[in-house]
């Protein structure tokens, strides 16, 4: 790393710089963010690709010699082929396998992109220089789109790969024990196989834009270096080239621009007597630019709590107007401001409670972030916020100044878009739960459903962007049969897929197995599912209210109960997609789907699960679950 090499030639008697260039150096490293560290490494990889000769800094433990000379006309020109890789489950990872094709191309690379699912392994062979984006789901899993190539690369099938360069960049969460493990998997497994990192990994939290953008501006920077027929990559081509927008173009928004849409409506679908609170969110788009596609999801930027930011500022004893960094834009706000829209509060993780640890005398912290804890660490996080770790491990010696910037950006919140673009211009429709429950002695909001349910009303602005989700789509064919799977908010993008089919007139079957807790209080929609049903639009419906009967009755018993139709239309070319919780519901929709083609299709487990996966790879099995 930059950083690690510029301290060696600090220490060096024989360092090629004199004492000026050294304070200089010795006042800019420690000031350095890990962000400016990968840009700076990128920028200095290209800029070797612009000198005649290439100078090699002496070690210490190397004798005194002259210096050593690289004629770049000797050097047989890289190759210019770049293959990207994306495992993606929510679209990140696949909108910025984007920006990095583009920036290539820009270069004049012959840029080779797709789904890990969709790339045949055994062509990696051929592949020179690979970029890998991919995202970890859940505990340390690869997500949907990844799971094949992932288990092909860590089987006994995997081919040497010793002329392979590559990159990984990985997406995660912090507030997972197992975070960017699978991006983590893929650069160590990738270096076994014999390939050679262009670039460092970098491991990106859910605020992932400048160590992203970072580290696309390095790989780039690198392989135009490397690639150069001549050494005259220019400063400008490994600059950041985020420039100023064209004041005469409207503005286009996006997840780092995010759109402040109008609530049109903000309706509770659930009736009288229900225990949950379930809303449709209407939002106006107009002027926003922004278009979507059923199977798509819409960002939505919180605020926190203003009662917990209110008790967490008086119990540390802060002034509520002490002005600190407003998230990692440069600007700064009160204390207040920042910890009610900037920084997430609700959300602990181990990098955390290392950081501010320091700032706490109790002992006990310490005692928990021991190595042999990580039991006890992951059961504490659990269910907990910055205002329990607050209360429990005082007293604390820390400014704003000092907490505040080590807090992480509060990330957007995704919801399936529950509605069709065609049917509904210049409108989204969604469809939140608001989570309430109470845990170790005090109750609980979910930030972003609270927020949404308790304090924004027809005429208030919500900061929303769009989210691209093409691994879940409808068929092509507007003929080819649908079954949709999804209880509860699940529903959501299936609302969007009969709009859609409306307006299209598709003729193509439709079957949507849902459920939720009862029939009367909690069946969302009910009435545009019966129209649909009346005027053909949907074929069948079969649903599974678990607090109706004795016997809880979810949608995989509607499924096994109907498990030879299901089968038929799966034979006819059926396409299935389930959307909801992925680590109950989705894992039981995805076991008795193996069940019934065991049972319908005399199958052997191991058959069945190969059949699904082929599905998968067809895009007939689709799955949008969180």
């Amino acid at each position: 790393m930059v950083e690690g090499w510029i301290r060696l030639q600090l220490q060096v008697t024989n360092s090629p710089f004199n004492q000026e260039q050294v304070e200089l150096l010795g006042k800019l490293v420690p000031t350095l963010t890990e962000t400016q560290r990968i840009w700076l490494c990128g920028y200095l990889s290209a800029l070797q690709g612009t000198a005649q000769a290439v100078v090699q800094p002496q070690l210490p433990s190397q004798p005194e010699a002259g210096p050593v000379v690289a004629d770049a006309n000797r050097q047989p020109a890289a190759s210019r082929e770049v293959t990207i890789l994306f495992g993606s489950q929510t679209g990140n990872s696949e909108g910025l396998s984007k920006k990095l094709a583009q920036k290539l191309e820009a270069q004049g690379f012959q840029v080779t992109r797709s789904a890990m699912r969709d790339f045949k392994p055994n062509a990696l062979k051929k592949v020179q220089n690979l970029l890998v984006v991919v995202s970890t789901h859940g505990e340390g899993e690869p997500p949907d789109n990844a799971i094949s190539f992932y288990e092909f690369l860590h089987s006994k099938r995997a081919p040497q790969l010793n002329g392979l360069q590559f990159s990984v960049l990985a997406l995660g969460d912090t507030s997972y024990a197992q975070f960017c493990q699978t991006g983590k998997d893929f650069d160590k497994r990738l270096e076994e196989l014999g390939g050679k990192r262009i670039c460092p990994r970098v491991d990106c939290d859910v605020d992932f834009d400048e160590p992203a953008a970072a580290w696309i501006e390095q790989v780039v920077g690198a392989l135009s270096a490397a690639a150069a027929e001549r050494p005259s990559v220019s400063v400008a081509s490994v600059q950041v080239t985020a420039g100023a927008a064209d004041p005469q173009q409207a503005p286009v928004y996006s997840r780092t621009n995010p759109f402040r849409a109008e609530v049109l409506d903000n309706i509770n679908l659930n009736g009288r007597g229900s225990d949950l609170e379930t809303h449709h969110l209407a939002l106006s788009l107009e002027g926003s630019g922004f278009r979507f596609e059923p199977g798509d999801c819409v960002g939505i930027y919180p605020e926190n709590r203003p009662e917990l930011v209110d008790e967490l500022i008086r119990r540390l004893g802060w002034q509520a107007d002490a002005i600190v960094p407003a998230g990692k834009s440069g600007e700064q706000c009160t204390v207040r401001e920042a910890l009610l829209r900037h920084y997430d509060i609700t959300t602990l993780s181990r990098t955390l409670l290392e950081q501010i640890a320091p700032f706490s005398s109790n002992s006990k912290l310490q005692e928990l972030l021991q190595s042999n804890q990580d039991q006890a660490l992951k059961e504490y996080v659990k269910g907990r916020d910055l205002l329990d770790l607050v209360q429990d491990f005082g007293p604390w010696q820390a400014t704003p100044e000092q907490l505040v910037p080590l807090l992480r950006k509060l990330p957007a919140r995704l919801y399936s878009i529950a509605s069709s673009y065609r049917a509904n211009p210049d409108e989204v429709h969604l469809v939140i739960r608001a989570v309430r429950y109470e845990a170790h002695g005090r109750k609980r909001h979910g930030v972003c459903s609270t927020y949404v349910a308790d304090r924004l009303a027809p005429g208030d602005h919500v900061s929303i962007y769009i989210q691209t989700n093409s691994h879940f789509r409808l068929p092509e064919n507007p003929d080819a049969p649908i079954i949709m799977i999804g209880p509860g908010t699940g529903v959501a993008p299936f609302r969007a897929f009969m709009e859609e089919r409306e307006v299209l007139g598709a003729k193509g079957k439709s079957w949507l197995f849902y459920g939720d807790r009862r029939f009367l209080t909690d069946f969302l929609y009910q009435i545009e599912w019966q129209r649909w049903l009346q005027e053909g639009v949907l074929t069948r419906m079969d649903v599974a209210f678990s607090r109706d009967t004795d016997r809880k009755i979810y949608v995989q018993h509607r499924m096994l109960e109907k498990s030879r139709e299901l089968y038929a239309w799966l034979n006819e070319g059926a396409y299935i997609y389930v959307c909801g919780d992925k680590a109950r519901m989705a894992r039981d929709v995805h076991e008795t789907l193996i069940t019934i083609l065991e049972r319908e299709g005399g199958l052997s487990r191991e058959a069945a699960e190969a059949h699904l996966a082929d599905l998968q790879r067809q895009n007939r099995y689709q799955r949008d679950v969180y």
